[in-house]
């Protein structure tokens, strides 16, 4: 028999003892890699981001932007690879970002950027800071945040709590960074008594600079004594108030004047410069026996993980601490509530797409075990999750995480991988059944037949998806998994069809032959089957009758433009991906400039209170005076540097998916108009904010103004504005002017 590459593989293998641990070797390293790949939320992003921060004291913001923002633009907008590069200039300060192209070497890319900053450095004016460069990775997004609250002990009481569970979460192994949003520090205070310190002619200027000339500690040197080194000391750093209401400011008539005679000394919380708060939900509140709507002080504390850690391995071990913790650092009166956790979502996605996955692969072969028996059914669910492990393997080898992207790739190509298996066990079934050959020869011969198209059919699959791989700019990230997961996954399945399928279906398959004999009586006859009938009946008027071929390909030519008009006119949404349903929504509230953190605080606390009414809430924290713990969107959006009084975030958190019927998406578009009638009161622009299914952005629809004169560019932003407030579809609008602020 003349065999081409498919039957002289299956020749090869088809009765060999190395196949079958060739099999078991391709599972258990499926398995092995499956355990050490560490499972996330988002797929790893190479996106070098950095911000350049710059200060130049007594500036006006005219000043910073010719002197310093103008001068970085232009240097940074030289180096190779930056894709953008943003500015603002503010009172005394800064702020440049810059973004390079996707993909490119994260290392290289910030070296670049720091050789050129540092060529500025001889250019800037002389008052002028050295640079702060801040990184951004995708490893910054906090993967667990952990809220303190408690209804008897105070923020400054939660704070003190937070810092020690804080401590010792960062023992934990591949937690990165951890920061805490909240809560009063404990503060030396200084209340100076300007009438004392007239009378004793002592100025602040002097107190300051005594205070701080005091809190120091030096090594001045050494000397010898008794052959022996000694060390010298000078100073000591300030530890408790008492040392500070100890200090010498001056002396009057050779007496000391000390601080506390012109001043008071209070030790203990500061001054609030932020307020957080955890509010159950009508769900938390009727689980945990509170009343929903009521506001307890908390601190909440955000942990982030290094790149490459499992985020679930991270979440277990934060919860197991905190379990060993209560009682003991973690007082009774405190309670810790974990508002976010990536580590369960990702667990809960990977271990959803991977039940599809199995249900894909039984559905496969019940639809194969109706055609060809249990015995074919066997071969497809044995040949299939072989192809799987080996995929998820080479995830592993190549550092790709198991993530919703890369699961996906999995779930997309189940239909096409299978196909292969099944066409070669389909084939050595027909063959076994026709008798014509004995069994090794028909089972070569039928794999021989179909190899080849089987081949050919793979390469096209692979040609289609492939281009995936080289999508541009932050989507590039999340098609590239999909197209090189399922073309590893098609290739793999080839591989396995011509090598493991041809083993099993001719141990399992060629009872078929003798069943068919001792029942039949009579040899196998494809026109006699029932799908060959139904096949001619419906294909052969086609083939003989010309009108009837036209009037059918005339006929779906039609189907096809009229499913395309859906498009046109609209009745079909046209999008790049689509929502994903998380248990988290965010709100974003910005008061005018100048506004007091008070009345921030209380704005945010009204618009807090709608959300009752909406039955999915399970709880929701305000952040006033500063950020929440930021997500993936927060990131890009540079939402952690919201540290002003006039702004605060509302996270809230609905009950899980599979408690309630409407998506997150829909619970936003409901939510909006109720926050936003609130906001409306108190002139105060209410966004809602959905965390997006695939990769974040400025905004939807982002319109940018560019000209010489400022005021003629905020006179055309504001027609843009109302342009986008009369555009049907346009929610949360908002733009970067500041408002006047005495």
């Amino acid at each position: 028999m003349k065999t081409g590459l498919a039957g002289n593989i299956a020749q090869a293998f088809i009765d060999s003892k190395l196949t079958v641990l060739l099999m078991i070797a391709f599972l258990a390293i499926g398995v092995y890699g499956v355990w050490l790949t560490p499972s996330e939320e988002e797929p790893q992003i190479d996106v070098p981001m950095a911000d350049i921060f710059v200060g130049y004291p007594g500036a006006s913001p005219q000043e910073v932007e010719n002197r310093i923002s103008i001068p970085l633009e232009k240097i940074l907008s030289n180096i190779s690879g930056v894709e953008y590069v943003y500015s603002a200039s503010m009172p005394e300060m800064a702020m440049v970002s810059a973004r390079f192209y996707v993909g490119q070497n994260v290392e290289q890319s910030l070296v670049r950027l720091y050789n050129e900053v540092m060529k500025f450095m001889d250019t800037k004016p002389e008052p002028v800071t050295m640079p702060l460069i801040k990184t951004r990775s995708i490893n910054d997004v906090p993967i667990v945040t952990l809220t303190l609250w408690s209804d008897s002990a105070d923020d400054y009481q939660i704070r003190r709590v937070a810092q020690e569970l804080d401590h010792e979460i960062k023992t934990i192994t591949d937690v990165a960074e951890t920061k805490i949003h909240g809560g009063r520090s404990r503060t030396v205070e200084i209340i100076l008594d300007k009438q004392k310190m007239a009378s004793m002619m002592i100025d602040p200027l002097r107190l300051a600079q005594t205070i701080q000339a005091a809190n120091s500690e030096f090594r001045s040197g050494s000397f010898t004594q008794n052959d022996q080194e000694i060390l010298v000391q000078t100073g000591s750093f300030l530890e408790t108030a008492a040392d500070v209401a100890s200090l010498v400011v001056d002396v009057r008539n050779g007496a000391p004047v000390l601080l506390r005679d012109v001043a008071e000394i209070t030790d203990g919380p500061g001054e609030p410069a932020n307020y957080v708060s955890y509010i159950p939900g009508p769900v938390s509140a009727k689980e945990k026996e509170l009343e929903a709507g009521t506001s307890y002080s908390a601190v909440s504390i955000s942990v982030a993980k290094r790149q490459g850690a499992d985020a679930m391995m991270i979440a277990s071990q934060i919860d197991e601490m905190i379990e060993t913790l209560s009682g003991s650092v973690i007082t009774a009166d405190i309670r810790v509530e974990t508002t976010r956790n990536y580590g369960e979502t990702a667990t809960e996605k990977v271990n959803t797409l991977l039940v599809h996955l199995v249900v894909a692969v039984l559905a496969v072969s019940f639809v194969v075990f109706l055609a060809m028996g249990w015995r074919g059914a066997l071969v497809v669910f044995i040949s299939v999750p072989i192809t799987f492990a080996l995929t998820l393997f080479f995830y592993y080898m190549y550092d790709y995480t198991l993530n919703r992207i890369t699961l996906f790739a999995l779930v997309f190509v189940t239909g096409i991988v299978v196909d292969n298996s099944i066409i070669v066990a389909e084939n050595m079934h027909r063959h076994f059944r026709m008798r014509n050959l004995p069994f090794k020869q028909a089972a070569i011969y039928a794999i021989n037949e179909v190899g080849n198209p089987t081949i050919l059919a793979t390469l096209t699959v692979i040609a289609a998806v492939i281009p995936m791989a080289f999508v541009s700019g932050l989507m590039g990230p999340y098609m590239s998994p999909i197209a090189i997961g399922a073309t590893v996954a098609m290739i793999l399945s080839l591989i396995v069809s011509l090598i493991a399928t041809p083993w099993l279906g001719y141990r399992l398959l060629r009872a078929a032959r003798v069943q068919s004999g001792s029942k039949a009586g009579r040899a196998y006859k494809l026109e006699e089957t029932i799908i060959f009938k139904l096949y001619n009946k419906t294909m052969r008027p086609l083939m003989e009758s010309t009108w009837k071929r036209w009037t059918f390909l005339l006929g779906t030519t039609f189907i096809l433009l009229a499913t395309l008009l859906l498009f046109y006119f609209r009745l079909v949404e046209v999008k790049m991906l689509p929502f994903d349903n998380k248990n988290e929504i965010q709100l974003i509230i910005d008061m005018p400039e100048g506004t007091t953190l008070e009345r921030t605080e209380a704005v945010a606390q009204e618009v807090g209170l709608v959300l009752l009414d909406i039955p999915e809430v399970y709880d929701y924290q305000i952040y006033s005076g500063t950020n929440a713990p930021i997500n993936f969107n927060g990131l890009v959006r540079s939402y952690d540097m919201r540290q002003t009084s006039n702004i605060a975030d509302i996270q809230v958190n609905l009950v899980d998916k599979s408690l309630r019927s409407d998506q997150s998406h829909d619970i936003a578009k409901r939510i909006r108009p109720m926050v936003q009638s609130v906001g409306d009161k108190y002139n105060a622009n209410v966004k809602v904010v959905e965390v997006p299914p695939g990769p974040p952005v400025m905004s939807t629809l982002v319109a940018e103004v560019y000209g010489p004169d400022l005021e003629m560019q905020r006179e055309i932003g504001q027609q843009i504005k109302d342009i986008f407030a009369a555009t049907p579809g346009i929610v949360d609008i908002d733009w970067m002017v500041e408002d006047e602020q005495v």
